[in-house]
């Protein structure tokens, strides 16, 4: 019987003690997963973070409550990292912070916020800053990055939405002070007082961005105001509009989802081909639902430099001998921002080519001229032309004051083209590496002659010495 009391005792124990720790336990990884959800939804002041090495394309932070937008580092180049914010079902980056170069995946490289936002590392300081005082850094529903003050209303002191990169999501205005850049740095679309334009940078920060594209709003719906700026916006119901006053768009650019009922989101992007596209996500993948330019020839430099677009072809070069690659036509030199107004870029060559009119000859500044020798003598007087197109039948001759992009072929012969070709470039390289060897050689044979000469003395030397001991020896 009290064996029996005993072991009841111990059992009653045992069980007890079981129960205690299942509740502590319960309460530990209630604690835990609560501490760990709240803090992955928002950033407080004092926290920090660094890359983790294990990982192979994206370290999350930070996501929005539904889980669908995340903002973490991006893994660029196996060895680097941008901060973005990025839609996690498709791992598609929607934004990036705009750093004055990329950071290292490395352990010195640290995200802090100490009510501004910051990446940094001792060597290089600072490669990105929000410059704010705010309290907390949130990512909304709709991929906005916030930084707050908890202030009672939540007030907005920084938003990404205000820093776009190349994309744009839906309800995200895109006012006339900014622009989306393509990721290679190219392209660019920007409004202007009643338009939307596409712009190519093709002579990198030494000229003007020459337009490509432009869509002039239409006024469907509301007189545009003349003097009042006007700001884009993606609707959900599957378009581009563009907005002066009011809620009535002055413009729509409809998609080819316009109206169609669905839980899918939508984003434009200026691609490194210098389209601007639209995309539907279907809850599987995106899919393409709209273009600003269809025609592959319309794009500023399909076949890239020195290239022919002929539709419905294959991609030519316009010298007519050199055979198409990826890179264009001709060699990197010629592709590059610049001019020939230095000494050794006035060394060039020059070619014709019949039947060919540029993709958007219509946005270009153009001239009035007598003749096709008069356009070409223009274009060869001037140190910062690369090239012109002269239409016979019209007169007008187009000068092209950047590197040779890609035109398009036409049936029509008198549409003639002149096109100048660095010359020099790769022989000045060359010159360079000869120069070297030559000097090398030079240094080489002083060198021998040197030391030839200094064997020959002392061998002359010596036999001056054997011969004087026997001249005195004799006598």
């Amino acid at each position: 019987m009290e064996r029996q009391f005993i072991n009841s005792v111990t059992r009653f124990r045992v069980t007890q003690l079981l129960l205690i720790t299942t509740t502590l336990l319960a309460l530990c990884t209630t604690t835990w997963f609560g501490v760990g959800a709240a803090t992955d939804q928002e950033l407080v002041r004092g926290f920090k973070a660094t890359p983790d090495h294990s990982i192979s394309s994206f370290q999350a932070l930070l996501r929005d409550s539904a889980g669908n937008y995340s903002l973490g580092f991006l893994r660029v180049n196996r060895t680097e990292l941008s901060l973005a914010v990025v839609h996690v079902p498709s791992s598609e980056p929607l934004w990036f912070a705009n750093m004055t170069r990329l950071a290292r995946w490395s352990d010195s490289t640290q995200l802090f916020f100490n009510g501004s936002l910051v990446v940094s590392d001792p060597q290089t300081k600072v490669f990105w800053s929000s410059n704010t005082n705010g309290d907390r850094v949130w990512l909304s529903n709709t991929s906005n990055l916030e930084i707050q003050k908890l202030d009672g209303s939540h007030t907005i002191l920084w938003q990404s939405f205000q820093f776009p990169t190349d994309t744009l999501v839906e309800n995200q205005n895109f006012t006339s002070a900014m622009s989306l850049v393509s990721s290679n740095g190219l392209y660019s679309m920007r409004l202007g007082s009643d338009f939307m334009g596409l712009y190519a940078k093709f002579n990198g920060d030494s000229g003007s961005d020459q337009i490509y594209c432009k869509h002039k709003a239409l006024e469907a719906k509301a007189d545009i105001i003349e003097g009042q700026p006007i700001y884009a916006l993606l609707n959900p119901n599957g378009y581009l509009g563009m907005y002066q006053n009011g809620s009535a768009p002055v413009d729509v650019q409809s998609f080819n989802s316009f109206q169609q009922s669905g839980s899918g989101i939508r984003r434009v992007r200026i691609e490194p081909d210098g389209n601007l596209k639209g995309y539907y996500w279907t809850g599987f993948s995106w899919i393409l639902d709209y273009q600003a330019i269809s025609e592959p020839c319309e794009l500023p430099s399909s076949c890239g430099s020195y290239g022919l677009c002929q539709p419905g072809k294959d991609c030519s070069c316009l010298d007519n001998r050199t055979e198409h690659n990826s890179g264009g036509c001709i060699s990197p030199e010629n592709g590059n921002s610049g001019d020939f107004c230095s000494v050794y870029d006035q060394k060039y060559k020059v070619f014709r080519r019949s039947g060919v009119e540029l993709p958007y000859k219509e946005l270009m500044g153009s001239q009035k001229m007598a003749s096709l020798e008069r356009c070409e003598s223009a274009c060869e007087l001037n140190c910062s032309c690369w090239g012109a197109v002269y239409n016979n039948n019209s007169g007008f001759c187009y000068m092209l004051d950047y590197p040779i992009q890609t035109l398009v072929g036409v049936g029509d012969l008198t549409k003639v083209g002149y096109f100048k070709v660095k010359e020099g470039v790769g022989k000045r390289k060359m010159d360079g590496r000869l120069t070297v060897v030559i000097g090398l050689l030079c240094g080489l044979v002083l060198l021998f002659g040197g030391v030839v000469g200094i064997g020959l003395y002392r061998i002359s030397k010596r036999k001056r010495g054997i011969r004087g001991m026997w001249t005195r020896m004799v006598g």
